[in-house]
């Protein structure tokens, strides 16, 4: 009786044993290459995907030129995110990210801010404004001619007609959350970053927002990479377009632009 016992007890351990075995060998692992202002939102998403699926999600944050380079050069991702279209018709046009795939997520704001406390907050945000408030100090941005963030403000500063005046003043960043924790740990005293990079620190303000004729419309597309094991990458990027991703989304300041529900 105290053998049969002892094994019943082993075939009890064995069997769970190669019953985590067998889990753990369906689990899978998808990496998405999101841009930088994607973070808050995708952490979140990432945490109820994999208590979901038992999948494992891997998010590489960056500014959406670099990492749509490093795609070209054959980093291993599986889905990628853009901050604008440009540079998913640059992968797309080399055959990089499914087409059949690709759609226009997120949409987002331009916002000035500043360190908080240091100016008055939801002033108009006009070319003189802009002038005034910097004084001599430096303005943050992402890399002017390769971040879509910084190509957004570069393009809302000259429409307001002052770039030219303030470019010598403009201290680059390599993404749009390194321009903004230049303003928040008060090394500049303006920045121009997303609006929902703004929502997410405690630390900075947002002094106005740049009119949307003045900036090109902010959108955030999403494919599947190309040539990557497809069935996760589909899954995840399905995922993003539900309700519970919806509400992630939102809670960080994006505005949905696809039609997606679970």
């Amino acid at each position: 009786m105290v053998r049969r016992r002892g094994l019943i007890g082993l075939v009890a351990v064995l069997t769970l044993f190669l019953g985590g075995l067998a889990s753990a060998a369906m689990a899978g692992e998808v990496t998405v290459f999101a841009a930088a202002s994607l973070k808050n939102a995708l952490d979140e998403i990432a945490e109820t995907f994999e208590a979901e699926t038992g999948h494992r999600v891997v998010v590489s944050l960056a500014g959406s030129s670099a990492l749509a380079r490093q795609i070209a050069y054959g980093a291993p991702a599986d889905v990628y995110l853009s901050a604008n279209t440009m540079w998913m018709d640059y992968l797309e046009n080399k055959g990089l990210v499914l087409s059949e795939s690709r759609v226009d997520l997120l949409e987002n704001q331009l916002v000035l801010i500043a360190p908080k406390g240091a100016v008055p907050v939801a002033r108009p945000v006009i070319g003189e404004d802009v002038r005034l408030l910097l004084g001599d100090g430096r303005l943050a941005m992402a890399l002017v001619d390769g971040v879509p963030a910084g190509q957004y403000g570069k393009a809302a500063l000259s429409a307001l007609g002052v770039w030219d005046d303030v470019a010598p003043q403009v201290a680059q960043a390599d993404n749009v959350r390194a321009a903004l924790a230049l303003v928040a740990l008060g090394e500049a005293p303006l920045g121009i970053v997303y609006e929902t990079d703004a929502r997410a620190s405690d630390d900075v303000v947002i002094v106005g927002a740049f009119p949307a004729d003045l900036v090109p419309e902010i959108i955030y597309p999403a494919a599947v990479v190309a040539g990557r094991g497809r069935g996760l990458g589909v899954d995840f990027l399905q995922y993003m377009q539900g309700d519970t991703a919806r509400a992630a989304f939102e809670r960080q300041g994006f505005r949905m632009r696809s039609e997606g529900g679970s």
